[in-house]
Parts: C-alpha cells; structure tokens; sequence
C-alpha cells in the first residue's frame, strides 16, 4: 500500500515547500519511488510550490500535470466533482509510486477557517495523516500553542490524524519553548525549524516584476539571485555605507546617479558587498554620459529601472515573497535545517513509512552528510580560481558540511563569487602570499627537507605552488584536509603529502580507492588510483587501509582479493601474488575477514560463492574489493560505474596521517562536494 503524509497549515507563508522537500528526500532514502501530489492549487497552469519541487531530482519523472488536483475555481463551482477529481488523480499517482507527499492549499483568497476545513475534507478523503506546519515568527510561545491546537482539532473534526507538527520561522531562543508547548498539545513528534531570511526571500526578477521594471545593465541570469531586503539610498554616501545590507536590493532615485560608481564598488567589497541589484527608479532618462561610463565597465550587479516612484516601488517590493524551495541555494538550506532540526526516525514512524533493508546511492550521500556534521572540520581548497571550487564551497557551507578556507586573493576571489552568485562570506581566504604565513611555512619545509638539501630560498619558491601552501596548512594543522586536483594533476596534487605529511605508521604505501553506491549498497574497489603494479605487501598495506576506509563509512569490512581464480585452483606468478598478499592480512590484521584469491562472481553472488569456496565469511558477501593492479581496478570501477548506473565516490586517499584528497581534472561540482565531504568524515578520525 502507498505510504503518504498530508502537509497542511492554517495559513500562508509556513515554508510548506521546506517541509516537503525534507520530507520528500526523507522517503526517497527509504523507498524506491517518490511522488508528490498539490490537490488544491490557483492555477491548473501554473503553482509555485509544484514548479520548484518538480524541478529537484527527487521528482524528475513526474509531471505538473499529474501532480495538481483543482484550481479554487473548480473548487467553488462544484466541491463534489472537484473533491472526486482529487481522489482520482491522487490515486493514479499512488499506483506509480510507494510513497507520497500531499501540499496542503495557500491561504492566499479564502477565509482561515473556510480554506483550513477544505484542506481537512481533502486529508480525510485521501486517507493521509496530516503533519501540521505553522508559523512562529512574530508571535509569542502562548500564542503559536493556541493556534496549533484550534488547528489540530479542525482536522480532527474531520477525522484526521495529525501524526506530527513541525514550527517554522522561530528564533533561536525560543526553541526549546516552544518545542516543549507544541508537545502539550499532542503527544506526537515535534520540530521547531529556525528562521532563515534567505528561504522567504524572493529573486531579484520578482523585486523586477513588481514593479514593472527593465534590466538596464547586468547579466539576465542574475536576475534569479536572492534578494534578502530592501534599502532606499536616500541620503549621502558617507551614511548609506554603514546603511547597506548584503544581498540588498538597493532602490536608487533615477536623479541620484552620482550614487552608482560607489555601489557597484560597494557590491564588490567584501564589506559591504555583494549587493542584490539596483533599482533606478522614477523614469528619469540615463545621461548619455553616465550610460557611457557603465557600457564601458563590466557591471556584474544586475541593475533596473522602473517609471515607480521610490516610496510605491519600496511599498511593492516588501510585499513580494519568494517560495522557499524556488533556488538552488534555497534547497541546500532547507536540507540543512531538516537534518538539524528534524527527528527522522521519529516521523517516519508517527507516519508509519517502513524502513527500506537497502542503502541506495541517496540514503549514503545523505548518511555521509549527517556523519560529516557531526564534527565540522576545516578543509582547504587550494584552486580557487576555478568556479567549480568556489561553487562547491558555496554548496558545502550551505549544508553545514564542513569549514571552508579557500587559498587567493581575498578580493579576487569576493568579486568572482558576486559575479558567480555565491555566498562565501562564511569561507576564509587565505593570501598565499602573506609574507608571515610564507615566511614560517618556508622554515618548517626547509627543516623537514634538510635531509634534501633543500635551502630557505627554495622553500620559498616550491610554496609558490598552493598544492604545496595547502598541505602545509594540513601539516601544521591550520586546516584538517585539503583537497586538489581540479586544476593540478593527480602527483602534484599527493606529492607535498608524500614528502611531509607521510604514512600512517605501519603503512607502506598511499592507494587510491573509490565508495561504489550501488542501487542497494556500498561497497569499497581499491587500489584504483595510485599503484600500477603493487608488491604483495602494498597489496596487503592497500587491503588494511581499505577496510579502514570502509568502517569510517558505516561499512562492514569482508574483504576480497580479486585475482582469476579462486582459492587453490589456479596457479602463476599473479594469483600466487594475490595469495601471498592475503597470508600477509591475516597476519598484520587478523581481526578482519578476507579471502583470497577470489574471483570476482565468486565475491558477489552467494549462489557461485557456495559452489567454488562453502562456508566463508567474505564469498558471496564481500564488501571490500581489492584489484591485483591498477589497470584492472580503475577500468573495473568505470566499467560497474558506466553500465550499471553506479555512483563512484572518490578516489579516497588512503594511508596518509592527514587526509588530501585527489580530484579528477573533469570533476563537477557534485563530485568536489562528495570529495569534500569524505575528506571531513576522515578528519575526524584522524
């Protein structure tokens, strides 16, 4: 039977949207298919809330179409038909997928109590249990406990269920309160989400559309930044500096033009910028001068103009709103917030949503997520310069990931980030020219490679590379893990790592391995990465380190060391390699479980397992796969990875006593995330 949850509220501007996107990622970690259904809805054309939900991959095979019900105008003309119409649809959509979440109607034309009973009489014709999202911002703790509850009794009126209530928008210090207060109400789980100005926050086109204004210089695509207030620059420059807020927008009458060099500098500082947009306002015509002047300069601060005059066009654009899942930078933030503040398990029991005995490629980039915020750690990104990078960091401190500093220019890498409209005012940039932090960086890699013959003066020079900066701020402990190679290759990126930050103790050898999400499970392939051609003890060194690797990640290690034949059926120099390999683990670590030599369907399919090696622990079962040689381990994990729809997380970096970690030249932004966040999970056991 399809599982479902019915989001409502009794009133507009909850971040219903928030709720159910966290919940749909919820389910999507827990089932195979995920729907989402918006019964009640303005338009049958068009729905806010829907377009930007369908719009993430966690519904990519659903269409608007099927996923809304009736307008309000069908409603009011016939409830009857309109409620069968509802129920129809909904069930077509419960045939495809095993789970489904319901969002509740607006409150943007009818009456409280008219539109909350509607949206009671829907839940109980879908059977769905309702969780009850409502609003705390403005309000006090007494008065948000009240409105709960009058809510909460609507629905049961109707012979609902409320399995949940979730409190948005509250301020910090009232948390704990207000958590306690909505668990008098009912005795079901309880979640307070904190405010967050950017997730209300509409785009700098709607500010645009509101107000009937025209881009006059910028970019289109910076139209879709968020635009977190409003500021009116009406007074000289010396007291709007101190006025001004990031990501603003700034509403600049037409005849103050005297004030736009100095805030397209403002936009680019790292004080006072990055800025929204600028709207001109009042119609006034643009000198040919001034136009001149601007045409002439790259202007990367979308700027507007609007025949509005100042005081309408600040009244229309403070009530704009923006839907709280409609960005990709809004989506990264409620993830964060549902993590924090949500008790997964608790609501899918209230919802009574099994858990899948699986592990799909979603459940373990989310399980590696809630591992590496845990304990966030400092990771250092020497390639700055390339936007890939900066989007990344952008990305990992939305989600609370782990602590970013970015090697570059400060003021170089703030105006690349305003042009590229990302937020890396949480990020520290470190000047990798800074005389001080050079000068001691030189003298600790002069002393460590003495032995080298290596001088103070070429210290210097071979920290001109930041592969080289980045690792000794790892080395020195000023960060926990770097990671490289967007831009540097694969031995520029390990090389520094090598020559000072060394092995673990009792490690030979540095081996790359990659995570394999498969579509229900994760297993680790190693060495495919590093070593061309490893000796039987750099095979069992990579073995070791790879079962390490899999318990940082919640993997049972049962290793396999593949070779062509399995146990004592074949012979040569290869399979006799992988055998001595095999002795050696269990001598150097016989707490863990391996077999070999093992062939590969040996490894993975109990039904070959039983016939060619009964009774092991590891055969049919294996969960650590270790290749005889590189050529084999890299073109196997392609192989699974291109054929069979597998996510390959990695290389993972094994064996150093810091972890650095490679990427691919290639790499896009979701893989240096992935690289990061594994790097962090690696830090904290270090």
């Amino acid at each position: 039977m399809t599982r479902c949850v019915y989001i409502a509220s009794s009133e507009w501007q909850v971040s219903k949207s928030a709720i159910a996107l966290g919940v749909l990622e919820l389910f999507a970690r827990q089932v195979r298919s995920v729907g989402f259904f918006r019964p009640l809805v303005q338009s049958l054309e068009e729905d806010g809330i829907t377009t930007a939900l369908l719009a993430t991959n966690t519904l990519r095979h659903q269409s608007f179409e099927d996923s809304v019900g009736v307008s309000y105008e069908d409603w009011a003309n016939d409830p009857e038909t309109a409620i069968d119409t509802i129920v129809a649809k909904y069930s077509a959509l419960a045939e495809r997928f095993e789970a489904i979440v319901i969002v509740g109607s607006d409150f943007d034309d009818l009456t409280y109590g008219t539109e909350l009973d509607h949206n009671a009489l829907i839940a109980a014709n879908l059977n769905a249990p309702v969780l009850y999202v409502c609003r705390a911002s403005d309000r006090s703790v007494d008065e948000v406990r009240r409105m709960a509850e009058e809510a909460i009794e609507a629905f049961e009126a109707r012979h609902n269920t409320v399995v949940a209530v979730i409190a948005t928008r509250a301020e910090p210090e009232i948390s704990e309160e207000l958590s306690s207060a909505l668990r008098e109400v009912r005795d079901v789980p309880v979640s307070v989400l904190s405010a967050n100005p950017v997730l209300d926050a509409p785009s700098v086109g709607q500010h645009f559309e509101a107000v009937d204004a025209t881009l006059w210089r910028g970019k289109p695509e910076s139209l879709n930044r968020e635009a977190l207030t409003t500021i009116i620059a009406g007074m000289s420059l010396p007291n709007l500096l101190p006025r001004l807020q990031k990501e603003a927008t700034v509403i600049v009458p037409a005849d103050r033009l005297d004030l736009l060099p100095a805030l397209i500098m403002a936009h680019r500082s790292a004080t006072y910028g990055p800025l929204a947009s600028l709207l001109l306002t009042g119609g006034f015509e643009i000198p040919e001068t001034v136009a001149t002047l601007l045409s002439d300069s790259e202007v990367d601060l979308p700027i507007g103009m609007t025949d509005e005059d100042t005081f309408p066009t600040a009244v229309a654009l403070r009530e704009v709103s923006g839907v709280a899942t409609s960005s990709p930078r809004k989506v990264e933030l409620v993830r964060a917030l549902f993590d924090r503040h949500v008790d997964e398990e608790a609501l899918l029991t209230a919802i009574e949503l099994p858990r899948a005995e699986i592990r799909t490629p979603s459940m373990f980039e989310h399980q590696l997520m809630q591992m590496a915020r845990r304990d966030l750690k400092r990771i250092v990104l020497p390639e700055s310069t390339d936007d890939r990078v900066l989007t990344a960091a952008d990305v990992v401190l939305k989600r609370h990931i782990a602590e970013i500093t970015l090697l570059g220019d400060p003021g170089a890498v703030s105006r690349r980030a305003a042009e590229l409209g990302l937020n890396l005012t949480n990020a520290t940039v470190v000047d990798p020219k800074d005389p001080e932090l050079l000068e001691k960086f030189a003298a600790e890699y002069a002393k460590l490679r003495a032995h080298k013959g290596v001088t103070l003066d070429a210290a210097r020079e071979k920290l001109a590379d930041l592969s080289y900066f980045g690792t000794m701020m790892v080395h020195l402990g000023m960060a926990d893990g770097m990671v490289s190679g967007a831009v540097n290759t694969t031995a520029n990126t390990i090389r520094p790592s090598l020559e000072f930050v060394k092995t673990k103790p009792g490690v030979s050898v540095v081996s790359g391995s990659f995570l394999m999400a498969m579509s229900n499970r994760v297993v680790v392939y190693a060495d495919c990465a590093v070593n061309p051609d490893p000796t039987p003890a750099q095979l069992a060194d990579i073995a070791i380190s790879s079962a390490q690797t899999a318990v940082s990640f919640g993997i049972e290690p049962r290793i396999a060391m593949l070779s062509y034949s399995t146990g004592t059926s074949g012979f040569g120099a290869d399979v006799d390699s992988v055998r001595e390999a095999t002795n050696l683990v269990r001598e150097k670590a016989p707490e863990l479980k391996v077999e070999g030599p093992i062939q590969f369907d040996a490894a993975v399919d109990e039904v070959v397992a039983a016939k060619k090696m009964p009774g092991s622990e590891v055969a049919g079962r294996a969960t650590v796969f270790i290749f005889p040689d590189l050529n084999t381990g890299n073109n196997t994990y392609k192989a699974v990875q291109r054929t069979s729809g597998a996510v390959a997380i990695g290389p993972v970096l094994q064996g150093l006593r810091k972890p650095v970690n490679d990427l691919s030249r290639g790499a896009l932004v979701d893989d240096i995330v992935s690289t990061i966040t594994i790097t962090a999970i690696q830090a904290q056991t270090d």
